[in-house]
């Protein structure tokens, strides 16, 4: 059997036992595509976000007065979120669109992020990954993307379980964060995390540093959301959830990437990989712990 072929097979058996087990327990796991306003709830500037499809689908803006944010109504503890995204056309130099995961807990937060990075025309658009765990961040890797994210939706999508923190783009993965904490690295494992995302200026560090500053003439901008998924185990509840070897995410088919999936990280960072904090000297002139840890 292929390792795609267990890992579908994973999730049959979860939903099967999810459904022998229903009339005897609550459901663990929460696992659906989700509507807007089911699962999040607007965190800042209401007036420049707009519900499309019935609220299976939104409208983020961003112009002279006001950016914007969402968030999920609960926190989750371990598992897959994803969502698909249509970025901002055309000249997006020093614009931020944000999607990310984060404890809410200030100075010892865990915080896993993708930050969408604005380009003038005809630029490639830039994605910045970041790694918080246990307060420590500055973990910054950035991709340039391989096609055009402006022209369609595509997903972008973080799943977490105890063994690695693996971020994708399409289900290519572009970014590994391992769990080595047999080698003193923190890893996000206690504080469960909401799912946040924001559109906003950022124009002092955002296109090439700084430099492209944002044309005020092209606003507004606009950033579209679907198919939100977010499969995990929802803070509070259960506290055996998280530690469940059952879950579908801590399968062994999950612990590593595929053969297919490390062909396909390897092409993306010899290729596309434009930044990378593990080769910075300037920054680390020893090499951080978990940057020798491969995949």
């Amino acid at each position: 059997m292929t390792t795609m072929a267990i890992r579908n097979q994973c999730k049959k058996n979860v939903v099967f036992l999810s459904l022998y087990f229903l009339s005897f327990s609550v459901s663990l796991i929460w696992a659906r595509p989700a509507t807007f306003f089911q699962d999040f709830r607007i965190t800042w500037s209401d007036a420049h976000i707009k519900q499309l499809d019935g609220g299976k689908a939104i409208q983020l803006v961003l112009d002279q007065s006001s950016g914007c944010g969402f968030a999920s109504k609960r926190q989750y503890l371990f598992g897959r979120v994803s969502m698909k995204i249509k970025l901002i056309p055309g000249d997006s130099a020093g614009t931020v669109t944000a999607f990310y995961m984060n404890s809410d807990t200030d100075t010892i937060r865990d915080e896993l992020d993708f930050e969408f990075l604005g380009n003038r025309t005809g630029q490639p658009y830039s994605v910045q990954t970041n790694v918080y765990a246990h307060g420590k961040g500055d973990r910054e890797q950035r991709i340039n993307l391989w096609f055009d994210p402006a022209a369609d939706f595509h997903t972008y999508s973080i799943l977490w379980n105890h063994h690695h923190i693996v971020f994708y783009v399409d289900e290519v993965p572009i970014r590994v964060y391992k769990n080595n904490e047999a080698k003193g690295v923190p890893y996000p494992k206690f504080q469960p995390m909401g799912i946040y995302s924001t559109l906003w200026e950022a124009d002092d560090w955002a296109t090439r540093g700084g430099l492209e500053k944002i044309d005020w003439t092209k606003a507004p901008f606009y950033a579209y959301y679907k198919d939100f998924d977010i499969e995990g185990c929802p803070m509070p509840g259960p506290k055996t959830c998280p530690s469940n070897p059952r879950n579908w995410w801590e399968a062994a088919a999950y612990q590593q990437l595929t053969a297919v999936e490390s062909r396909r990280y390897r092409w993306v960072r010899l290729n596309h990989m434009v930044y990378d904090y593990c080769t910075d000297k300037s920054r680390y002139p020893v090499t951080p712990l978990e940057c020798t840890a491969g995949i």
